[in-house]
C-alpha cells in the first residue's frame, strides 16, 4: 500500500510543481530523496545498533565497504532522479507513468545476470509486452507534435530522460537485493531502514551539489513568488513530495527486502492505471489511442509476471511441505 500511495502521490504532485510554476529539475531531484530525516526518530526507536555478528551469522561488513556502497548507490538515485526530472517536466504524466513502466522490463534483464533470476516463458513474455508498450509511446503523436516543433524536441528529450531513468532504478534495485543477500546477509529492520536513510543521504548531497553547480538555486526565490497556487503551495507541495517518496522508498526497499526486486518492482506497476486515469481528471492529459493500448499491454506484462510468481511460490510450498514430511 505505501508503494502504490507513495509513487501516485508524489508523482501527481511533482507533475504539480512544474505546471502551476516550477522549472528547477534540481530541487525536483533533491525533495524526492531529501526527505529522509523524517524517518530518523522512527529509526532510532525501532532499531538497535549491532557492530558485530551474532554467533552462527556470517560476519558483517566493514562500515568502509557498507559506506562505499550506499555512495555508490546513492549516487546512482541522485543522477535517476534528476532524469525523471526532466521527464515529468516535459512529458504529460500519463505518457510518464507508462514509459515508467519499463522499469520492471529493465528489472528483470538485470535480475538475470545480478540476481540469478531465471528467464520462464511467463517472464519473457512480460519483459516482451513492456518492451513493446514503451515503444508505441514513441509513435503517440497527441502528445509530441501539440505545438510544434519545440514541443517535439521536449518530447523526445522527456521521453530519453524517462527512460534512461528506469534503466537506472532497474539496475539500482537489482542491486540492492545483491546487497541484502550476498553482502549485509540480515534480515533485519535496521538493515532496511540503514539502506533507505544512507542511500538517500548520498543521494541527497548528489542533487544538492547539482542544485548549486547548476546554478538553478539562484532562481528559487523568484520561483516561489510567481508560483501559481502562491508561496504557501509551493512550500507545501515540496514538503508533501518528499513525504510521500519516503513512504514509497519504504515500501520498495522492504518488498526487495522480503521478496525481490522484481516483486518490488512489480508492485509499483500495479498503480499503473491510477495515475494517468487521475491525470485525465486533474491535469486534463488526453488519453489517445496509443496509450490506452500501451497500458493495457503494460498491465499484461505485469499480469504475465505476477503469475509467474504466484507459479514459483506454489511449486516452492509444495516442496517444502514434501521436505517436512520426509524429515518427520
Amino acid at each position: 500500500m505505501s508503494v502504490l500511495l507513495g509513487q501516485s502521490v508524489a508523482v501527481l504532485l511533482g507533475r504539480l510543481y512544474f505546471l502551476k510554476g516550477g522549472s528547477s529539475n534540481w530541487l525536483s531531484s533533491v525533495v524526492q530523496v531529501g526527505g529522509f530525516p523524517i524517518l530518523i526518530p522512527f529509526y532510532l526507536l525501532t532499531t538497535t545498533t549491532t557492530t558485530t555478528a551474532a554467533a552462527g551469522e556470517p560476519p558483517l561488513p566493514s562500515p568502509h565497504t557498507l559506506t562505499a556502497i550506499y555512495a555508490l548507490l546513492g549516487l546512482v538515485v541522485g543522477f535517476a532522479c534528476w532524469l525523471y526530472s526532466v521527464g515529468l517536466q516535459n512529458l504529460p504524466v500519463s505518457t510518464y507513468t507508462l514509459l515508467s513502466a519499463s522499469q520492471l522490463a529493465f528489472n528483470s534483464f538485470f535480475s538475470y545476470f545480478i540476481n540469478g533470476q531465471k528467464f520462464t516463458p511467463f517472464v519473457v513474455n512480460s519483459l516482451v509486452l513492456l518492451t513493446v508498450s514503451s515503444v508505441l509511446l514513441v509513435f503517440n503523436d497527441d502528445d509530441s507534435s501539440a505545438a510544434g516543433p519545440t514541443s517535439r524536441v521536449k518530447y523526445v528529450t522527456g521521453f530519453l530522460c524517462t527512460l534512461a531513468a528506469s534503466a537506472l532504478f532497474g539496475l539500482l534495485m537489482s542491486a540492492t537485493q545483491y546487497v541484502f543477500t550476498s553482502v549485509i546477509k540480515r534480515r533485519t529492520f535496521k538493515y532496511v531502514m540503514d539502506m533507505i536513510i544512507y542511500q538517500n543521504l548520498f543521494a541527497s548531497l548528489v542533487t544538492v551539489v547539482g542544485l548549486f553547480a547548476s546554478g538553478e538555486w539562484k532562481g528559487i526565490g523568484r520561483e516561489m513568488e510567481g508560483y501559481g497556487l502562491g508561496t504557501t503551495s509551493y512550500l507545501m507541495t515540496l514538503i508533501w513530495i518528499a513525504v510521500f517518496w519516503q513512504l514509497f522508498s519504504i515500501g520498495a526497499v522492504g518488498l526487495i527486502f522480503e521478496v525481490s526486486s522484481l516483486f518490488s518492482n512489480s508492485i509499483s506497476v500495479v498503480g499503473l492505471p491510477i495515475v494517468p486515469i487521475a491525470a485525465i481528471f486533474f491535469f486534463h492529459d488526453k488519453m489517445s489511442g496509443v496509450k490506452g493500448i500501451s497500458m493495457v499491454l503494460a498491465i499484461w506484462g505485469f499480469v504475465s509476471y505476477v503469475y509467474q510468481f504466484y507459479v514459483d511460490d506454489k511449486n516452492s510450498r509444495v516442496v517444502k511441505k514434501a521436505v517436512d514430511e520426509t524429515s518427520r
